[in-house]
């Protein structure tokens, strides 16, 4: 395994901000088929500035599971934590992982008893893995020291559904022990956002969950969004019209997603897409009838 010194961890400057991206997995090749299935092939070779990045030549789509971490007001923040290590999961993909999450987070500058602040975009199993880690035989929280902060509306809309056991498990092993150890703090997320810390607000972007938040980050005259789920792959700023398979309001995630880019669109907003492939982050500018990202390579 890497050691922290072998890794180098891509990041974007926004104002007086250093945004790490911080690599769990690329997701195979098939996750864009299922995930997004009105992304066809013909759909995606329409749409000639996804490739090589986004798409490969045959127009199957790139997709990766990564978190954000960045230090703002003095808190070491992390957005999302990925699938996580030695977990049972019913998506092979995704099951009893093996990856060095840990230390390139660790080479990022962000060992996990130096987080402040977890926020969750939502509770999805590819977005709370890494909440907590194995420990003799149970699953304590990785970051000991940290206050775990998701929206109040997607914690007790899942409080209230009728899960199947696979759901259920990932709430035993990467929810419920933060809950146990009182690090999770619910937040009432108004329509305007609310701010969590000095220039870290977090935004509703209801419909793929109906709590689902973005994560917006200001310093100086710099600004950028990180993106959760309410968009999940670049193809979707030419077809916002596109959807995930899992989303749960379909019509609003849609809605969501297109008042979002109809937002950014030509604004100099830096989007970080918590799925997108390298080059990850690019500017939402106006192409056609809708949008393309403009990349913006990490450093």
């Amino acid at each position: 395994m890497d050691t922290p010194q072998d890794i180098a961890t891509p990041f974007w400057t926004v104002g007086d901000i250093t945004v790490h991206r911080v690599d769990e997995v690329p997701l195979p090749p098939g996750t864009g088929s299922w995930l997004l299935p009105d992304a066809t092939a013909d759909v995606v070779a329409r749409q000639d500035w996804l490739r090589p990045d986004f798409a490969d030549q045959e127009g199957v789509l790139r997709i990766d599971s990564h978190s954000f971490a960045f230090e703002t007001g003095g808190a070491r923040v992390l957005v999302d934590t990925g699938i996580g290590n030695g977990k049972t999961r019913a998506n092979p993909a995704w099951h009893d992982l093996r990856t060095d999450y840990l230390a390139r987070l660790a080479a990022a500058g962000f060992p996990p008893d130096s987080v402040d602040l977890v926020i969750l975009t939502h509770l999805h199993t590819d977005h709370v893995g890494w909440n907590t880690r194995e420990v003799a035989g149970a699953w304590v929280p990785t970051f000991p020291h940290a206050r775990y902060l998701t929206s109040r509306t997607e914690r007790e809309f899942w409080a209230a559904y009728d899960m199947d056991e696979p759901r259920a498990q990932m709430f035993r092993d990467s929810v419920t022990p933060i809950e146990e150890a009182g690090l999770l703090d619910l937040v009432d997320v108004p329509a305007e956002g609310v701010e969590v810390a000095p220039g870290l607000r977090l935004l509703p972007t209801p419909g793929h969950t109906p709590g689902h938040i973005a994560v917006q980050l200001d310093s100086r005259d710099a600004r950028a969004l990180i993106t959760g789920d309410c968009v999940h792959h670049p193809v979707q700023l030419a077809h916002p019209a596109i959807g995930s398979c899992v989303d749960i309001d379909p019509e609003r995630s849609e809605a969501t997603r297109r008042a979002l880019l109809g937002g950014l669109a030509d604004t100099g907003t830096l989007l970080l897409g918590t799925h997108f492939p390298p080059p990850t982050a690019g500017h939402v500018i106006t192409h056609q009838d809708t949008y393309r990202l403009s990349p913006m390579p990490a450093a």
